[in-house]
């Protein structure tokens, strides 16, 4: 059994899915339905991670091929009979209609307007207000001047409110953005708007990095908001920095960082560490189709450059609720190896990976049907650490509970900021001195973030081509 399972692991796994296929670009010609369902189904019936759980999706569920037949056909649309074949306890397997879109937003390329945004309601009122989180470089956002920290409260004239529709006021490709202040605690309309445009732009996920000499600790410090294989070797680059300055103290900044690329989380992990080298950093745990596949601490990254790791013995990790799947994996993989120091608030709870799927032979990229785009991306794997915990659908709670303050977000890097603040104190190269920035005397709960609109939002996936380098 073991080795048929290791067989039909390779023939459908070890496959290259950056392959082109330029005849795609060309014409995509009218899919049949059933056809199109039945990619469907085969898809969700081998590789599913839920597909025990799923009632429709087993072996022996229809009797003969036209009783499954029958079954496809019920569905319209292969959205519907994806959703249907969906367990309920799954939040994140997706189903795409154009899988370049989906290729191209796991790179980092969208169309988009660069404003990275969370919205909150003020606590005992309907006021609702959004803060700039960080703008993406060389953006429209960014060429409008739209700043970390900014206060915005409409959107063409119209003031937000806890009745707002703002999947709605977001939609537009073009829509003007008025912004606001907090005077004497209160949030106040001010006479500045600008207009955004959304066009193509490529977000580097290394968004912000620095280095702090503390007379003898060097700190370093990296914003980093996704993982992205096409920036592994910056990311490495940026270690190389840490490295020759002599960092033995390193603060993650994983509060906006949704997930991506379990190679390179790997990679991650291994350069923060660099002293566990072939052990095992994650376990991915597949359905009865497939064996365990193990992901140990590495040297190299899969472009086979040597890794700039620090050798620490600790990190210092910041985390919000926006903190997910790939992000957590990292923080769950270095606890048996290291102490990790979490600082912030409760992550998502994401410790599932995704795999695309293309409608081929064996479900990999190269000779996809041009008879349609649609790809799956369905939770096909749950991770595990070195000590068997898988982590909790309830997140991740942190040793120190500190929520960003909203109604003053400072620069990254400016050492007031509430999270990076209390990470240096916690290393000890600052006093816990009282803070200069105002606090408001109300709460606020977070509503939307710009992220939950992005197809690739909170996605953890693992390209398997890797596992022949």
């Amino acid at each position: 059994m073991k080795l048929l399972k290791s067989f039909f692991y390779l023939i459908t796994f070890l496959v290259v899915l950056s392959s082109c296929q330029d005849d795609l670009d060309d014409r995509i010609f009218p899919a049949d339905s059933r056809a199109l369902n039945s990619f469907v189904w085969n898809a969700m019936n081998i590789f599913y991670l839920y597909n025990e759980e799923s009632s429709d999706l087993g072996d022996d569920r229809f009797s003969s091929n036209e009783s499954f037949n029958e079954f496809l056909e019920s569905f319209n649309q292969p959205e519907e009979l994806f959703e249907h074949l969906k367990v309920n306890q799954d939040r994140f397997s997706v189903i795409v209609s154009d899988f370049r879109v989906l290729e191209n937003a796991l790179s980092g390329v969208r169309v988009d307007n660069g404003l990275r945004f969370g919205l909150v309601s003020i606590s005992e009122t309907s006021e609702v207000f959004g803060f700039v989180r960080y703008v993406v470089p060389n953006s429209p956002a960014a060429q409008v001047g739209i700043e970390r920290g900014m206060i915005f409260n409409r959107i063409d004239g119209q003031t937000f409110s806890t009745d707002s529709n703002f999947n709605n006021l977001f939609s537009p490709e073009v829509f003007t953005l008025g912004f606001a202040e907090f005077i004497d605690g209160d949030l106040t309309p001010i006479n500045s708007e600008v207009q955004l445009i959304r066009t193509e732009i490529t977000e580097n996920p290394i968004h912000y990095h620095d280095l702090f000499d503390f007379g003898g600790t060097q700190v370093g410090y990296l914003v980093l908001n996704n993982f992205r294989r096409n920036f592994d070797n910056e990311l490495n680059e940026v270690f190389g920095e840490f490295k020759a300055s002599g960092v033995n103290e390193l603060v993650l900044d994983f509060r906006y960082n949704g997930g991506g690329d379990l190679r390179t989380a790997v990679d991650l992990s291994s350069l923060v560490t660099g002293q566990f080298t072939n052990d095992l950093l994650l376990k991915q745990v597949f359905n009865t189709n497939f064996d365990d596949l193990d992901s140990s601490f590495t040297t190299r990254n899969r472009n086979d450059v040597s890794l700039n790791s620090l050798n620490l013995e600790r990190v210092f990790v910041l985390t919000t609720f926006s903190t997910a799947s790939a992000s957590e994996a990292v923080i769950l993989g270095l606890q048996p190896y290291i102490d990790v120091i979490q600082i912030g608030g409760t992550t998502t709870g994401k410790f599932e990976a995704s795999r695309t799927l293309y409608d081929s032979p064996n479900f990999g990229r190269q000779e996809a049907s041009i008879q349609h785009s649609y790809a799956l991306q369905p939770i096909v794997s749950s991770i595990q650490n070195a000590n068997g915990e898988t982590g909790s659908n309830q997140g991740l709670i942190p040793q120190i509970e500190l929520q960003e303050n909203f109604t003053n977000i400072l620069p990254f890097g400016d050492l007031d900021e509430t999270l990076l603040r209390q990470a240096l104190i916690e290393i000890g190269v600052i006093s816990d001195r009282v803070s200069t920035q105002k606090k408001p005397n109300y709460t606020v709960e977070l509503l939307l973030e710009d992220g939950e609109r992005n197809i690739d939002f909170q996605r953890m996936y693992w390209d398997f081509s890797d596992e022949n380098q």
